[in-house]
């Protein structure tokens, strides 16, 4: 793995449980025409909400499901005539997403599919986007900390990426207390895809010695915390799985992901079910997989690190880690694949297109279209 890197970051990171007290004097210093970006249910945030009195919010937008290009297309040109100076996403990974996209497109000339990947022209941002801040209610995806927005796209069936250096935020809030609660199979899924995308960047082909920092306590961190919090609530997990979660944003953001997420974009296109369950069901055949077709001594060294820490959390044998594992997936409720609507249709687009995925080009080993086939059944 390279010991030399370099580092993307939003503007400031502020972590702590009660810092959502801030959000208030934080965001009017950066404009006085704001739009919210929320999610479906905006009570639970309606104290916050209620809190921003130091700006006009001049449009809300709130986000059903994962942001989709007819959409968000209707929403930038709802918005351009408004005014608005400054962008607030509180919610989860769809809904910092969207604000995302919202503060780049609202000042730009330029059409939103003409800088997608995959399905457009890949093009860079032209113009300056609008100040940012994001602000996450859930503990899953770090995408306030990541340089990309994922974008559903129906007329091609396949979640691709804006992506683009200028898309991190002015200022990443985060505050664990917005998490306490959250419904269990939110909890489920998105801790999952947080404990994911520890994994897969600590084995990623372009790791490096900063994500390898963040990873080697996130992992055990993460998952010791999601154990906990299938239990029982609690403060402490939930602000240690808001700490993985931001890890893993970082991790992702500077060394890439894998397979798993390979697969997850293109099926998730497909199905339309939630990205955290589907990369929860992948996760465990994922890790197997990179295992049997390691090419190196340090990658097989990692993977065994990582089902170490599996077997030491879930009290079991390294050697049984990841069947236990995932038994304890399906346990607390996601039996695999086919219990999200997954096809063979599906399954077989998939594993042709997850070899265009940007997150398949830094798994640490190439693996044919057959292989990533392979890990869809075994996941099913």
């Amino acid at each position: 793995m390279s010991k030399a890197f370099s580092l993307l970051t939003p503007s400031e990171i502020l972590f702590g449980r009660g810092h959502i007290a801030q959000l208030n004097e934080r965001a009017a210093k950066l404009g006085s025409r704001a739009l919210v970006v929320h999610g479906n249910n905006p009570g639970r945030l309606s104290r916050v909400l209620d809190s921003l009195t130091a700006f006009e919010i001049v449009q809300t937008l709130a986000i059903v499901n994962e942001p989709d290009l007819p959409s968000l297309l209707k929403a930038i040109d709802q918005g351009k005539a408004l005014g608005i100076d400054l962008v607030i996403g509180i919610g989860g990974g769809s809904v910092m997403d969207s604000a995302k996209v919202m503060a780049a497109m609202l000042p730009s000339d330029s059409s939103l599919m003409s800088h997608l990947e995959v399905v457009g022209d890949g093009l860079p941002l032209t113009a300056r986007r609008l100040p940012l801040i994001l602000v996450p209610t859930t503990s899953g995806t770090g995408a306030e900390v990541t340089r990309n927005a994922v974008i559903d796209v129906p007329d091609a069936q396949r979640k691709v990426s804006l992506r683009d250096s200028g898309l991190l935020p002015d200022l990443a809030l985060l505050d664990p207390a917005l998490t306490d609660h959250c419904p269990r199979n939110v909890t489920l899924h998105s801790g999952l895809d947080a404990v994911t995308q520890v994994i897969e960047p600590y084995l990623s082909s372009r790791a490096t010695v900063f994500t390898d920092m963040l990873c080697k306590e996130a992992i055990p961190l993460g998952l010791k915390a999601l154990r906990h919090l299938m239990a029982q609530e609690s403060q402490s997990a939930r602000d240690d799985m808001a700490r993985v979660s931001l890890f893993g944003g970082l991790a992702l953001a500077n060394s890439g992901l894998g397979v798993v997420h390979g697969i997850a974009g293109p099926l998730g296109g497909l199905c339309g079910a939630p990205h955290g369950a589907i990369c929860g069901a992948l996760l465990p055949a994922g890790i197997a997989v990179n295992r049997e077709h390691s090419d190196s001594a340090e990658l097989t060294h990692r993977i065994d690190q990582v089902t170490g820490w599996i077997a030491e959390v879930f009290e079991t044998q390294p050697d049984s880690a990841l069947a236990d594992f995932r038994q304890w997936i399906i346990d607390n409720g996601l039996p695999g694949l086919a219990s999200l609507g997954v096809t063979e249709a599906q399954v077989l687009a998939t594993a042709q297109a997850a070899a265009s995925s940007s997150s398949m080009k830094a798994n640490p080993v190439a693996l044919s279209a057959q292989t990533v086939e392979a890990v869809m059944r075994e996941s099913f």
